[in-house]
């Protein structure tokens, strides 16, 4: 049973306008920073989303908010609590799922719960977290036997069984088909609703976009963005961007010279950013451009390959965001 240790007041009532306050963090391993300088805030009953590719910091940093590591610089309060001083207070109130859920071999759905909520002075009743994520029909299951998208209810479950002011959620869909992610996101949605702080790390824009509040855009150990999704993407990817199958007398540089044209980049595909997208269109579709000329019925004798082909055209995400501010794409 894990017991909280005595602290004065004054810490206690430090921080009480935000769940998680980070000043001034840094993290290093020899001579590599994984975290550098990082300052932010999690305000209580936002859900706070935490992007960047794997090496960006955002794991260390999560670890060192949770009361796993100790930072070589900087303050974290967590629930108003210093969590350097005082890490066993604040893994009482928080929960935390991680990537991947270690149970011990041959435990059951229900013993797993069980197990996890002796664990603390305070729990959920097991059977009501069981139904609330509908795992009454696993609940006498070998958990190595439950599928992508039930271990994932599981280990949120498991987070949530000391019924935590705040929730860490690292990656909670990751390998999950769709219909699973989406199961997923309403949980997510469900935790939002009572009231509770959530912290997420994702590699899928569309989740982030749907679920988060505010988004901090991690990279190489330092946020470079932090604002709400909608507002990033007004501010990083205002425009448009149309896609489609790189064709043949059209280049980067030919394209860089369309009205409307703000940038460019080809990789078997292309993608055109701009802010008047009914302009760069006119001029890619126009039957008279050069590219056009080996048409069919265009008056050329090729067989095509110069028709622009697999034509899409989308509003500005947060992948356009992260490319915007780093470069590369939020996957590599």
């Amino acid at each position: 049973m894990i017991h909280a240790e005595p602290m004065p007041a004054a810490v206690r009532l430090r921080g009480e306008m935000a769940d998680i306050d980070v000043t001034g963090l840094v993290k290093r391993y020899g001579d590599v920073v994984a975290v550098d300088g990082l300052s932010f805030s999690v305000q209580k009953g936002e859900v706070f989303g935490m992007l960047g590719p794997n090496g960006a910091g955002k794991t260390t940093t999560l670890e060192i908010i949770e009361g796993l590591r100790v930072p070589d610089a900087g303050t974290v309060q967590v629930l108003g609590t210093d969590v350097i001083a005082h890490p066993s207070t604040v893994k009482e109130r928080i929960g935390v799922q991680l990537q991947a859920t270690a149970l011990p071999e041959f435990t059951k759905v229900r013993e797993a719960v069980e197990l996890f909520a002796a664990l603390y002075r305070r729990s959920r009743p097991v059977n009501e977290v069981i139904e609330e994520f509908n795992l009454e029909e696993k609940a006498d299951t070998y958990t190595d036997k439950l599928s992508g998208g039930q271990m994932q209810r599981l280990s949120i479950a498991l987070a949530l069984i000391n019924d935590p002011d705040l929730v860490f959620l690292d990656e909670p869909t990751t390998g999950l088909d769709p219909q699973a992610r989406l199961n997923i996101w309403t949980v997510i949605e469900g935790i939002r609703k009572r009231g509770k702080t959530v912290v997420l790390t994702t590699h899928y824009m569309e989740e982030a976009e749907r679920l988060c509040d505010r988004v901090a855009v991690i990279e190489r150990g330092r946020i470079v963005a932090l604002d709400t999704p909608r507002r990033l993407i007004v501010e990083h990817a205002p425009g448009t961007t149309i896609e489609f199958a790189l064709v043949s007398g059209l280049d980067v540089e030919t394209l860089e010279k369309l009205p409307g044209v703000d940038r460019v980049v080809a990789d078997g595909r292309v993608s055109v950013t701009t802010r008047t997208p009914e302009a760069v269109l006119h001029a890619l579709l126009d039957p008279q451009a050069p590219w056009a000329a080996a048409a069919p019925g265009a008056g050329g004798d090729g067989e095509g390959e110069g028709t622009i082909r697999d034509l899409l055209v989308r509003h500005g995400t947060l992948e356009d965001v992260f490319l915007s501010l780093t470069g590369r794409s939020l996957r590599e």
